[in-house]
């Protein structure tokens, strides 16, 4: 790691920088950034988040942060556009806009800082930091080596936490380091009222994460047999899939509630702290499931290492054939028939996942899968 400008000591607030923490892609990888950008905060004057369109939401959630700035960078699949003076000139008036000091680049794995990092020394700013795995030339003042001085092996928000380490912010030492969100928010009244609930997300950020909506559906249907509540979630692009997946409740006595496209993420955050266990595959809602602190069952698919991307929370079953043929593919789309490493996890199998969290972290009362919605506080 070479780092010419390094901190000592505790500066008073007046004396330390103005930041930019940029997280370019989606909510999930926003919400992930979470401690790193409290350590920022703990030794910054000012923090502004540089996020796109898909993570300004998550950016929302997160303390520390002073203002949230949306840029759509070219090169991020999502936000895909043409380079030209105009996004330039673009990027520059955010930077000097925000009087930036110096900026801490946050990225995943598979991702490069340079093409940032580059811009940002044109538009001005003095220190950079970041992990590369390319040689950065001027463009990093800070840069930790991914595979030598920054493990492959550890999970997102550790990485980011670890970035901003090096560029010399630390997390206050009543800090745990866990993810967390804002409480802004509280959930809808008909799912206040329900007391004891399940949450069921079915949609994922790819298909090649998605267990498939039938078993999701049977799902609901079982836990509705139990005399258990659901709550099915989603976003406002999935409302037919949650609409599809909470009909397995019809006819049922049981409460299922349809919330798909009705919440904020403040709202859905309140929604996801209130459950007893949240059903979800790996997406954004599952970091912010993590960072609510609830008992997660996460429909792991791994296109991704569960290593670096399932939740990092204190209470989670990780479902899902870790050792399929599409292992660290990275596909968005399923390049196996019959998309096996989740289609072969049955309901019956989240139901025993579920058991097993209510063992582990069991609820105030004492209730257990089988106990109904009589034994909710």
């Amino acid at each position: 790691m070479s780092d010419d400008h390094g901190r000592s000591g505790d500066p008073v607030r007046g004396d330390q920088p103005r930041v930019l923490v940029a997280r370019l892609d989606s909510f999930g990888d926003v919400l992930v950034t979470g401690p790193a950008v409290r350590a920022v905060a703990a030794g910054a004057s000012h923090v502004t988040m540089l996020c796109g369109p898909q993570g300004a939401p998550a950016a929302a959630l997160l303390p520390g942060i002073d203002r949230v700035r949306v840029w759509a960078a070219p090169w991020v699949t999502e936000t895909a556009r043409p380079l030209d003076d105009a996004v330039l000139a673009e990027f520059r008036a955010v930077v000097a806009e925000e009087r930036i000091d110096e900026a801490v680049v946050l990225t995943s794995f598979h991702q490069s800082p340079l093409p940032l990092a580059m811009l940002l020394r044109l538009a001005g700013v003095p220190r950079v930091s970041g992990a590369s795995v390319d040689h950065p030339g001027s463009l990093l003042d800070v840069r930790l080596r991914p595979g030598e001085d920054l493990p492959e092996d550890i999970p997102e928000p550790e990485r980011a936490l670890r970035i901003a380490e090096a560029a010399g912010f630390r997390l206050p030492p009543d800090d745990d380091g866990r993810l967390g969100v804002r409480h802004d928010a509280v959930a809808p009244d008909e799912v206040v009222a329900l007391g004891r609930y399940v949450v069921v997300h079915p949609g994922a950020s790819v298909p090649a994460r998605s267990w498939p909506p039938e078993h999701h559906r049977a799902l609901v249907a079982a836990y509705a047999e139990l005399g258990i509540p659901v709550v099915v979630t989603g976003s406002p692009g999935e409302r037919a899939l949650t609409a599809e997946v909470a009909a397995g409740g019809a006819g049922s006595a049981t409460p299922v509630l349809d919330l798909g496209g009705r919440t904020s993420p403040a709202e859905l955050a309140a929604v996801l702290a209130g459950a007893e266990v949240v059903v979800v595959g790996n997406t954004g809602p599952a970091h912010l499931a993590a960072a609510v602190g609830a008992r997660i069952v996460s429909l792991f698919s791994p296109v991704v290492p569960a290593a670096k991307w399932a939740p990092d929370a204190e209470h989670v079953e990780l479902l899902g054939d870790q050792g399929a043929a599409c292992r660290l593919s990275r596909a968005r789309e399923c390049p196996v028939p019959g998309h096996p490493c989740l289609s072969s996890v049955t309901p019956t199998d989240v139901l025993a996942a579920h058991e097993r969290l209510l063992e582990r972290a069991p609820r105030m009362n004492g209730s257990s899968l089988r106990s109904g919605p009589e034994s909710a506080a």
